[in-house]
């Protein structure tokens, strides 16, 4: 379907016989006229019918592994791209992936979710073809004591991709999300499988709300897309380019130069990491107090309202009253 998919997006408006797609691609003639109705299933207009051919009425917003190969040569996310109409959650293939051994920088898309995951073992709403669902499996050599910066370090690829493609400027929350005009429009959920000394692998998954047009009304106070903050359709197949090159550039900057940069960083760009009042919601307790800056791992350091000082491992961060 992906070799349909590049064929007929790289002759748009033109009328490509059956017979000459199913000998280009090699497939029967039956299986081109059925992957043609899962495209138009999934909004991409192909206009024809099995007798006289196809033709695409524009370039789709599908994130073809074919279309994204050609715009990320030389880079790790590139090369082996694993891309689903519809699962369950584009993590779960990724841990089975890290296990099974693939390399560092496989990436796993999804166009649908029944099964997206955030923290917490949350759901996270995955309209069909409006948002971005990806995983990407690398292999760092690192302590696991710092792999909390890998979070971070996805986030500031994601502020930087959208901010470039839409011109929204986001705001980190930390851990692991994105908010604009205080609402959330991208959630993160990194997973390692480590010994205690190393690391053997991290996925990173990113849920991205890109052409959502309305939220459903459970989550319509807290969630918004980036099509509704820009009030117009935004290219899910470049943001996603721009984010994974912005993803490779923050992490080989991560692991040559160490997590000072990627702190200094987010600290220049999250209202949250110091100086915010905040409500910190744990699985033991809940607080009140003002942000305090970045521990050199990553992890964050409230002046809790009591007087004592934490430092938060993890737990729900909101903004306090």
């Amino acid at each position: 379907m992906d070799a349909l998919l590049t064929l007929l997006s790289e002759n748009p408006m033109i009328v490509i016989s059956g017979e000459k797609i199913a000998r280009q691609i090699g497939v029967s003639r039956s299986a081109v006229w059925r992957w043609t109705q899962r495209l138009r299933a999934l909004g991409v207009r192909v206009k024809g019918h099995q007798r006289t051919g196809y033709r695409i009425e524009r370039v789709p917003d599908v994130l073809s592994p074919s279309l994204l190969r050609r715009r990320l040569r030389n880079s790790p996310f590139g090369k082996r791209i694993y891309h689903y109409f519809k699962t369950a959650s584009t993590n779960s293939i990724a841990l089975e992936l890290g296990h099974a051994g693939e390399p560092h920088g496989t990436v796993v898309i999804a166009e649908e979710q029944t099964g997206g995951r955030g923290r917490a073992g949350r759901l996270w709403h995955s309209e069909k073809t409006s948002g971005i669902y990806v995983s990407a499996l690398l292999r760092p050599q690192i302590s696991p004591i710092v792999a909390p910066l890998i979070t971070m370090v996805a986030g500031l690829a994601v502020r930087d991709a959208v901010q470039e493609e839409t011109g929204v400027a986001a705001d980190l929350r930390w851990p692991n999300d994105l908010l604009a005009d205080g609402k959330k429009f991208c959630g993160i959920l990194t997973e390692m499988y480590a010994e205690p000394s190393q690391i053997r692998f991290v996925i990173v998954g990113i849920g991205i709300n890109v052409n959502h047009r309305a939220m459903p009304a459970e989550l319509a106070g807290i969630a918004t897309s980036l099509r509704i903050l820009t009030g117009k359709p935004q290219s899910r197949l470049q943001l996603l380019v721009r984010l994974l090159r912005h993803l490779e550039t923050y992490y080989n900057r991560f692991l040559a130069e160490g997590a000072q940069p990627i702190l200094s960083r987010f600290a220049e760009v999250s209202s949250y990491a110091r100086g915010k009042r905040v409500r910190i919601v744990t699985a033991d307790e809940s607080y009140v107090g003002t942000t305090d800056g970045l521990e050199s791992n990553g992890l964050l350091r409230v002046r809790r309202d009591d007087g004592r000082t934490a430092v938060v491992i993890s737990g729900d961060v909101s903004e306090a009253n």
